[in-house]
C-alpha cells in the first residue's frame, strides 16, 4: 500500500487529534474524509487557486482551524500568550 506523509506543527497535529477522538475516530479517519471530500470536489477550479494558496500560506502561519500556538509579546510589554485550543473545533 502507497502511503503519503503529511508533517503538521504541534498545533495543528493536537486539533486534529482532539476532533478525531471527540467524534470517536482516529486522525487517519480525518484526514481520509478530508481527502475524499476534496477530491470529488477536484472539478472545480477555484478550488485548485485554494490549495495553491493554502499550501503557500503555510509556510508563515497555522490555519485558522489549528491551536494558537504560544506567542511572544515581549515588544509590546504584556505577557506571553499561552497556547489554546483551537475555537474551531469546539463541540460545544
Amino acid at each position: 500500500m502507497a502511503s503519503i506523509k503529511l508533517h503538521l506543527e504541534a498545533a495543528e497535529s493536537d486539533a486534529v487529534a482532539r476532533f478525531a477522538e471527540s467524534i470517536g475516530a482516529k486522525p487517519e479517519a480525518l484526514l481520509y474524509c478530508a481527502l475524499n471530500r476534496l477530491m470529488l470536489a477536484a472539478h472545480d477550479p477555484s478550488l485548485r487557486t485554494e490549495i495553491l494558496e493554502t499550501w503557500e500560506s503555510k509556510r508563515e502561519n497555522l490555519p485558522l482551524w489549528a491551536d494558537s500556538a504560544c506567542s511572544v509579546h515581549a515588544y509590546e510589554g504584556k505577557p506571553d500568550a499561552e497556547p489554546e485550543p483551537s475555537r474551531y473545533l469546539k463541540t460545544e
